[in-house]
């Protein structure tokens, strides 16, 4: 007797496909360069749009948040649920400036673990020799 769920989620699922589709969606609010898209074609002004914004507020539980891979993402998320943030995207120097921050963002904390990870003591990794 084998154990299998009731009802394997196959390709076809659309309750899979939507959980795919939504991941990702929220997964490209990441990017600045998309947000500004997103402004200057007018989605970011639609109520039905914004209202979607909302519902996926629930990418943050975490039975959810364990599937993203870009957490800045829901950062985003939560500023575009304001006016002010959502109109400002708009301006491509906005975007830009997101942008460059969330380079530096990176650039420094990647700056810092390996300063932390040499002071610790971590083990390097290991070398591998010919026999």
């Amino acid at each position: 007797m084998s154990i299998l769920p009731q009802r394997i989620l196959t390709d076809e699922d659309p309750q899979r496909t939507r959980f795919q589709v939504e991941l990702e969606f929220v997964q490209c609010l990441a990017n600045p360069h998309y947000l500004n898209f997103l402004a200057q074609h007018g989605y970011l002004k639609e109520k039905s749009f914004i209202n979607y914004l909302k519902y996926l507020q629930y990418w943050k539980q975490p039975e959810y948040i364990q599937f993203i891979k870009y957490p800045n993402c829901l950062t985003f998320l939560d500023l575009l649920q304001h006016e002010a943030f959502r109109r400002e995207l708009a301006n491509p120097t906005c975007a830009r400036f997101i942008d460059d921050q969330q380079v530096l963002f990176w650039q420094h904390y990647t700056r810092q673990r390996n300063t932390l990870l040499q002071t610790t003591g971590a083990p390097e990794q290991a070398k591998t020799t010919d026999p």
